[in-house]
């Protein structure tokens, strides 16, 4: 039997370009069946995709034919002006927080410049390692009497209990279900077995299973077991993670704006319902005023723009492709924020900043004329203290690395990559995964705890916590890409997390309907 995609009441089996595109829209739009192969012939379906997407994005089922066809494809040979949009600000809005004075302490990771040397390498693995084994070394946890070298295990006598720590060098999963990894320290290797459990078995050795599984390359561990035939068969294993702790207490009634991926100058960027975020926090808009009034802060989690030359053929999508435009846009909007809002704003992978991470603050050649005294530029990550809540700010491009290498991660869930990232004390653990400048001192390992760890990247919202800590990615401000629909991935634009200091809830407005 064949199986065919229907287009409109007509089998498409065999259609090349036409099926693609079909299989593209799936379940946002329908095919009319006048539309053929020729029409589609020297279209990039990329941004076709990308166009037909953002003209449908609230008119799920609606039929494409090949009038409206022809309207997106001569629509793609415009370029499209960004919209200007004026923000209302009401002027009965009466915002408590305008009464409250700041309090906040901001701080820069340091960025380095090396050479990328061999010794600049040695050198940033060694302090990742030591300042993640005095972690380790510091909770005890039944771990007292770790041996002092790898290599010293080898003269231990089969039986013998041991204790290490080191880096995960590689990882192997075996024929008979069990994890075998090659553990490293500065003196030498060790190779660690974690055995798959019989069916009979306590939850803990189930769970060690577990924990192994999740190993990954450059994963800095403690483990515990008895040494047999040069082997550590391991009991236990111990991340540096972060310790159970208990929320900062606020006296203050004030709230804080997480947001990120705002991607300025893509022609999907949602400026519309970017500009009535800025229009709510004015006091313009009536749906929830009174936690409007509350925001004392805001926290942009990188993605300023779009860029320029990021991804092949990223010019067919923007809107802007100017990239002192696409900043002098995004900082236009900036202009609307009422000046009794300190507002923090990283640079992410897109903004024009090295790639490499930790990344340096976008520079003022970007900001021409744009000054505000409640605007501050940081770093990539950075550390923020808003009135006593400990935030950790980090674009997140790691997650990607983390979401393909960690069984149980995906996109839909991307607190589960967060956890993660926590439970190895590290922004970016696997090294390769995302470019990282290798440096001296090692400027992703995460030495303060944060009450919460706020990160984007990835298009989709998520709330959890951990261990005392709240995971919040904010998602996004741009509609879904034609990329995006071929990776199956569904973004969740336009939800505006803010969280409230005094209580520790987190309120969630959906500019999508308003």
């Amino acid at each position: 039997m064949r199986v065919g995609l229907t287009v409109f009441g007509v089998s498409c089996v065999g259609k090349g370009t036409l099926l693609e595109f079909v299989s593209r829209l799936s379940g946002k739009a329908i095919i009319s069946s006048d539309i053929t192969d020729t029409d589609l012939e020297n279209v990039d379906l990329e941004s076709l995709v990308a166009n037909v997407t953002e003209r449908y994005q609230n008119l799920d089922g609606k039929v494409l034919g090949k009038k409206e066809l022809a309207e997106i494809l001569a629509g793609m040979t415009v370029k499209k002006e960004p919209v200007q949009i004026e923000v209302i600000r009401s002027e009965g809005f009466r915002p408590a927080a305008k009464d409250i004075e700041p309090e906040f302490r901001a701080r820069d990771v340091k960025v380095e410049r090396t050479s990328s040397s061999v010794s600049d390498f040695v050198d940033y693995f060694q302090d990742r390692f030591a300042r993640q084994r005095e972690i380790l070394r510091s909770y005890g946890n039944g771990f007292t009497g770790v041996v002092g070298s790898i290599e010293n295990i080898k003269q231990y006598m089969d039986g013998r209990e041991i204790a290490a720590v080191g880096m995960v060098y590689d990882k192997i999963v075996t024929a008979k279900g069990n994890v075998m990894i090659t553990l490293e320290d500065e003196s030498g290797t060790t190779k660690v077995l974690f055995m798959k459990p019989s069916r009979k078995v306590k939850d803990e050795q189930n769970e060690l299973l577990d924990s192994a599984s999740k190993l990954m390359k450059d994963d800095v561990i403690a483990v515990k077991g008895k040494m047999w035939n040069s082997f550590i068969i391991a009991s236990r294993l111990l991340w540096p993670d972060i310790p159970l702790h208990q929320q900062a207490k606020v006296e203050e009634d004030v709230a804080i704006a997480l947001v990120s991926d705002v991607h300025v100058g893509h022609k999907l960027f949602m400026e519309k319902q970017f500009g009535k975020f800025l229009e709510w926090i004015n006091g313009g808009v009536d749906n929830r005023k009174d936690l409007a009034a509350k925001i004392k802060y805001m926290v942009v989690a990188g993605d300023l723009v779009d860029g320029i030359g990021i991804y092949p053929e990223q010019d067919k999508e923007l809107a802007i492709d100017d990239i002192y435009k696409q900043y002098s846009v995004f900082f236009d909007f900036m202009e609307s924020i009422p000046d009794y809002i300190e507002v923090f704003i990283i640079p992410g992978n897109h903004d024009a900043v090295q790639r490499a991470e930790p990344q340096p603050k976008v520079g003022n050649g970007f900001l021409k004329d744009f000054k505000r005294d409640n605007v501050h530029m940081m770093t990539n990550p950075c550390y923020l203290n808003l009135h006593g809540v400990k935030i950790l700010a980090y674009h997140g491009t790691s997650l990607d690395s983390v979401i393909r290498s960690v069984p149980g991660c995906t996109y839909g869930t991307p607190t589960d990559a967060m956890k993660e990232i926590l439970k190895r004390r590290h922004l970016s653990p696997i090294y390769g995964g995302n470019i990282v400048v290798p440096s001296k001192n090692d400027a992703l390992v995460i030495n303060e705890v944060p009450d919460i760890l706020h990160m984007g990247h990835i298009h989709k919202n998520g709330y959890d916590a951990y261990h005392g800590t709240l995971l919040i990615n904010s998602g996004t401000w741009q509609g879904r890409t034609g990329y995006q629909i071929k990776q199956g991935h569904v973004p969740s634009p336009c939800l505006l997390p803010v969280y409230e200091a005094q209580s520790g809830k987190i309120d969630v407005m959906d500019f999508n309907g308003l």
